[in-house]
């Protein structure tokens, strides 16, 4: 059968179809018959239906398929590049800390630094170099990779 998303939330892995039939059917995350697809509102599927449930679901190409970047729109404005930008240019402040929404993490690599400043610049410079190689980190991560380890799991550091 076919229908739309009605609603899908990436957090909690579940959503809604409504079908060409006129009756909505639930779903989960696991039920998409691709790996590594992300999916969003008002995108064209495929399915199969067992109880009332949408299983077997499929993207009908050219409807949707999107990065994990278009996803962080959706969930708070995020996106991979613009953290590993600010890790490369004023990471050593924490900004991008502070961007993915690890507060105590900024707050850390900040403190570190002004008070670096006053220990003639050496815990700086270190905390310089660990925002830079997170910066590359997040940059050359899959949108996917990206998503999962910074966003669903909370990994602050590396």
């Amino acid at each position: 059968m076919r229908g739309t998303i009605l609603n899908y939330d990436i957090r909690i892995g579940e959503g809604l179809i409504s079908g060409d039939d006129g009756k909505r059917y639930t779903f989960k995350g696991s039920s998409f018959g691709s790996d590594n697809v992300f999916l969003k509102n008002g995108v064209a599927v495929d399915f199969e239906v067992e109880n009332d449930e949408a299983l077997s679901i499929f993207v009908v190409p050219g409807t949707g398929q999107i990065s994990t970047n278009d996803i962080f729109e959706g969930i708070g404005g995020k996106s991979k590049m613009v953290a590993g930008l600010l890790a490369l240019f004023v990471g050593g402040f924490g900004v991008h800390k502070f961007y993915l929404g690890y507060k105590r993490a900024g707050i850390i690599m900040l403190l570190v630094t002004i008070f670096g400043i006053i220990l003639l610049g050496i815990p700086s410079i270190i905390i310089g170099i660990i925002a830079f190689v997170e910066g590359i980190i997040y940059l050359t991560r899959s949108d996917e990779g990206f998503y999962r380890t910074y966003v669903q799991n909370r990994r602050e550091w590396f």
